[in-house]
């Protein structure tokens, strides 16, 4: 990957970024980390609310951090491929990135990051497609933060947003329909765990539907 498409816009956003606020370079650095683990708590938050739903919905809802997963492995291959060099090393007459720029060795091109934000940002959406208003800002924001704190070029983040999108996509589109049936079939357990992990979905409002129809 050429570096210099994108080295002088590299340089235009962090010399912007020096002139901001303190408070706001904070910002923008805690937010560069602590955005993953909001989408971490919105997949918890995704399973939990589908459980006593569809089968369909769960598997989805099991599938996002799990095919977001799969793009971060993806984005790490690729790392090894182009191995560019971080641009808060590598751009002559770039000020200092904001953060500490990672050794030597840890690749710029994909940004996991980004790629990580855009394959949860895609799969949640999927999940639930309202959710996208707030997971697509926020996948963008956590990719421009990555090149405003200095640790990465901007066609590191874009690539890495397209790339986790499409890899959550067809791992949620091709798994699907297994999943649902994984859960349809743990639905029919006996085990107490085995059914808080897939949630009884329709059968168990049919059975308060017979238990009251019983008690008539």
């Amino acid at each position: 990957m050429d570096s210099s498409a994108t080295a002088d816009l590299y340089r235009d956003i962090t010399d912007f970024a020096r002139t901001t606020p303190s408070w706001f370079q904070h910002l923008a650095e805690l937010w560069t980390e602590a955005g993953l683990l909001l989408f971490g708590v919105i997949f918890i938050v995704l399973w939990w609310s589908a459980r006593p739903t569809g089968s369909r919905a769960v598997a989805v809802a099991v599938l996002a951090p799990l095919a977001t997963a799969v793009a971060y492995v993806c984005s790490e291959v690729l790392k090894t491929v182009f191995t560019e060099d971080r641009p808060c090393r590598a751009v002559a007459g770039a000020g200092a990135s904001l953060v500490t720029c990672p050794p030597a060795g840890d690749w710029s091109f994909p940004s996991n990051h980004s790629t990580i934000a855009g394959g949860a940002a895609i799969a949640i959406a999927l999940a639930r497609p309202l959710l996208a208003y707030l997971t697509v800002p926020m996948a963008l924001l956590m990719a421009f933060s990555r090149v405003f704190v200095g640790v990465h070029y901007p066609h590191d983040v874009a690539v890495g947003l397209v790339l986790g999108g499409v890899v959550a996509t067809l791992v949620v589109l091709l798994a699907a329909g297994p999943v649902q049936k994984l859960v349809d079939t743990m639905r029919t357990s006996q085990s107490g765990p085995v059914l808080w992990l897939a949630g009884t979905g329709a059968r168990a409002g049919a059975e308060r539907g017979r238990h009251s129809a019983g008690r008539r």
